[in-house]
């Protein structure tokens, strides 16, 4: 058994949002809150505090929040996710010694009972917090401390004013006494993704099909040459069918047939010739340095990017060449997906 093990006395049970004991991630977008609650208690009546604790996938150090008490043992805190990626939150709880003497303090006072030994219990509890702070603060609890401890009975009323100040209070919480802390058994997941994966229109183009002259196989300046047309018609999202060089194995021809022509350019879902697979672009498009142009240009327009891509290596194939990355949202089919942010542009 650890140090200590055996005296952790509180519970954190009933966290929302949790989805299957944590196995799933919840999701949200930039700028929307992760409101949190859990059922939080212990044995006794002491009185008991709680924090909120997340990070972001990159960050290393935990940032942390209060959770206010609701009712009935329930808790809530909240964090607002500010950038693409996961995020992880979790939950930590502890007995507040100071708060509850506080409590217990405030009520001996409002009923006229002897408090001289309170006092002292609680010079002691602001030196133990002294311990625990540095600098200025360190010394501001220790006067404090040495307040409560030396109180004449002339001035009682106002060392029992200094003792119930909120100032003291919060200066105390900031340099609590977790030796014994709680802390929630799982770490949960936040999945944050861009706004327009909430709400978004989807204008479908198929970038070979874009020339102004017929029957010209189409590049990506085409297709950037069509994005006012989209923009102006209230589309904010461009989509397009896969964009790799396409097979020759089993080629269809037009209408679907089997009998396949020297000039039919084959399904795009066909992934994967002698120009490359799911990292390289169709030549007859143009370049990848091309496809990024396209993509800021639509950005200037207001409209973000998806393309489609044969689901079965995908996921590793994209994330391999950096294709894919926090934030990019993928959606489909067993057969298909999608991929939100497309190329690493």
């Amino acid at each position: 058994m650890k140090d200590g093990e055996g005296r952790v006395r509180v519970v954190i049970v009933g966290v929302q949002p949790e989805i299957e004991h944590g196995r799933f991630p919840i999701k949200r977008t930039v700028g929307e809150k992760v409101r949190v609650e859990a059922d939080i208690f212990a044995d006794g009546y002491e009185a008991l505090s709680a924090i909120l604790l997340y990070r972001h996938e990159k960050e290393e150090q935990w940032n942390q929040i209060p959770l206010q008490f609701l009712v009935n043992d329930r808790w809530r805190g909240e964090f607002v996710v500010t950038q693409l990626g996961c995020y992880r939150y979790t939950l930590q709880a502890w007995i507040d010694r100071f708060n509850s003497w506080r409590q217990g303090f405030a009520k001996k006072v409002e009923a006229g009972q002897e408090v001289s030994l309170d006092l002292l219990v609680g010079a002691q509890l602001l030196e133990d917090a002294s311990r625990r702070a540095t600098g200025p603060d360190a010394q501001q609890l220790k006067t404090w401390a040495k307040a409560l401890r030396q109180a004449q009975p002339s001035a009682r009323a106002a060392t029992i004013e200094l003792a119930l100040t909120e100032e003291l209070a919060r200066l105390v919480a900031e340099y609590p006494d977790r030796r014994f802390t709680a802390t929630y058994d799982r770490e949960l997941t936040v999945v944050v993704d861009p706004e327009r994966a909430r709400f978004s229109t989807w204008y479908e183009m198929f970038p070979r099909s874009c020339a102004p002259e017929p029957r010209r196989h189409s590049t990506f300046k085409d297709c950037e040459a069509r994005l006012p047309y989209v923009a102006a018609m209230g589309f904010d999202v461009l989509y397009f069918p896969p964009i790799h060089p396409i097979g020759r194995t089993y080629r269809k021809g037009k209408n679907n047939t089997l009998v396949v022509g020297p000039d039919d350019p084959g399904s795009p879902w066909a992934i994967g010739a002698e120009a490359g697979g799911h990292k390289a672009v169709h030549p007859q498009l143009g370049t990848l340095q091309d496809f990024r142009r396209l993509v800021a240009k639509a950005r200037e327009y207001g409209i973000e990017k998806f393309y489609d891509v044969d689901a079965g290596i995908a996921h590793l194939v994209l994330m391999e060449a950096g294709h894919v990355g926090p934030g990019d949202l993928i959606v489909g089919t067993d057969s298909h997906c999608t991929i939100y942010g497309s190329l690493g542009a």
